[in-house]
């Protein structure tokens, strides 16, 4: 069984502030519900996972979080922080998967093909999704969205352009030790020159020349953070639609509503 853990504790005073009054951006409400609550219930379809630690906002999210698979807890200063006392509620576990709040997208079968894939590779301290733009574009082609409003961050490698996914499994043992190396990480994610910039001048012209494979990448970041890391494809892309700007909002709202009525 594997416990999950559920990152919403940002504070809602950056770009998406203006569009909701909410004090957490995992409880802007989207077709009448929270965004961590689709979150939630995608995770709680997955059999194998047998609790949700939900880090962030106790009081609003009491209502609609009553299960008593779901565990509530105050959030910390920021994401890290966040992510250990998310372990703390999760102890004696080999690996727990770590969930951002901002993927209202998310499916129980994206959730589960992520977990079968890990299962299915060398034994690693953690494991972490990527999906290719092909397969996000044809998501929202499939959809009848057009690709002008479709604006992800991507990361060009030798053997294909990917974006990143939203959830990470981990093994709780190591979460301390790469804690400060991970910190740059965390801040440079949505940057792909300045996570390149981390990895060392040799690396990032090689990056920018796109002369880096996935593997080498791979490499590279468990060095530098002291894990072994596993990068896993998804062809699920839900893991990788995030919300971070009114855009995404606004299209991730025009989807739920349409899935509502019973649409695609």
């Amino acid at each position: 069984m594997v416990k999950a853990v559920v990152l919403a504790g940002r504070a809602n005073n950056g770009r998406l502030k203006n569009y909701s009054p909410v004090s957490h951006e995992a409880i802007i409400p989207i077709a009448e519900k929270p965004m961590v609550v689709y979150v939630v219930e995608a995770l709680l379809n997955v059999p194998r996972i047998n609790q949700v630690v939900v880090v962030g906002p106790k009081k609003e999210l009491a209502d609609y979080l009553s299960n008593n698979r779901v565990s509530l807890v105050s959030a910390g200063q920021d994401m890290l922080e966040n992510v250990q006392i998310g372990l703390e509620y999760c102890p004696e576990t080999r690996y727990t998967l770590i969930v951002t709040s901002d993927i209202p997208l998310l499916t129980a079968a994206a959730v589960e093909d992520f977990l079968n894939q890990c299962e299915g590779l060398n034994s690693a301290d953690l494991f972490y999704p990527i999906i290719s733009r092909k397969v996000i574009e044809n998501y929202f082609t499939a959809l009848n969205v057009p690709l002008s409003r479709v604006h992800r961050t991507y990361v060009n490698l030798k053997d294909g352009v990917f974006t990143g996914g939203n959830l990470v499994l981990l093994n709780p043992a190591v979460f301390t030790r790469c804690l400060e190396k991970g910190s740059p990480f965390v801040e440079a994610r949505k940057s792909p020159l300045k996570l390149g910039r981390i990895l060392g001048t040799g690396f990032l012209w090689r990056f920018l020349l796109r002369q880096i494979t996935l593997a080498e990448a791979t490499q590279r970041v468990s060095r530098l953070l002291n894990v072994k890391g596993t990068v896993v494809k998804s062809n699920f892309p839900e893991v990788g639609i995030d919300i971070d700007k009114p855009a995404d909002l606004t299209l991730v709202r025009e989807i739920l509503n349409l899935k509502k009525k019973g649409g695609k």
